[in-house]
Order: structure tokens, then C-alpha cells, then sequence
């Protein structure tokens, strides 16, 4: 217990105390700011790697698309309904409910 006192007297140990909290509350570069930032950091990193694995996803579709005249027509008749002349086109919208 002597030891502690020792301590506590000392006009170094408030300093450092003073010093330990205003750097852990009150300084630009806290460390309540830093657990922020690292936040922020993890979760454009998580959102850069999701867009990665989007643009490669796209551009085998682009390459898929750009090699095969089956699945583009496939594709051309699904996403923009386009049609041969001869042929007539129905789009059928259901309801979420069902």
C-alpha cells in the first residue's frame, strides 16, 4: 500500500494521468477517433472487395455476350424484350403474393 501512495503524491503521475486522458477523449487524433476511422476503413475495404467481385462477374458476362450470338439473343429478348419480325411478345407480370 506504501507503494501506491508513493505514486499518487507524485505530481508526474497526474500529468501522465492528465496526458492519458485527454489523448484517449479529447485530441484530434484520440483514440475513440482512430476506433472510428478503422471502422470507416473496414467498410469501404468490405465495399471494395464486393464492387471487385461485381466487375468480374460483369465482365465474364461482357466476354460470355460478346462470344455467343444464342445467349445474346437470350439475353436481348429477356432484358429489353426485343423480337423477331415474325413473332409477338407477352410479358407477363405477377404479383409478389402468389
Amino acid at each position: 500500500m506504501m507503494f501506491f501512495k508513493k505514486y499518487i503524491n507524485n505530481k508526474y503521475f497526474y500529468t501522465g494521468l492528465l496526458f492519458l486522458i485527454w489523448w484517449i477523449f479529447f485530441d484530434q487524433e484520440s483514440l475513440i477517433v482512430q476506433y472510428n476511422l478503422k471502422s470507416v476503413k473496414n467498410g469501404l475495404e468490405d465495399q471494395k472487395q464486393y464492387y471487385i467481385e461485381e466487375i468480374i462477374k460483369d465482365q465474364e458476362a461482357i466476354n460470355t455476350l460478346q462470344n455467343d450470338t444464342v445467349l445474346l439473343e437470350k439475353y436481348a429478348r429477356e432484358k429489353y424484350y426485343m423480337k423477331k419480325d415474325n413473332e409477338d411478345v407477352y410479358v407477363i407480370v405477377r404479383d409478389e403474393e402468389e
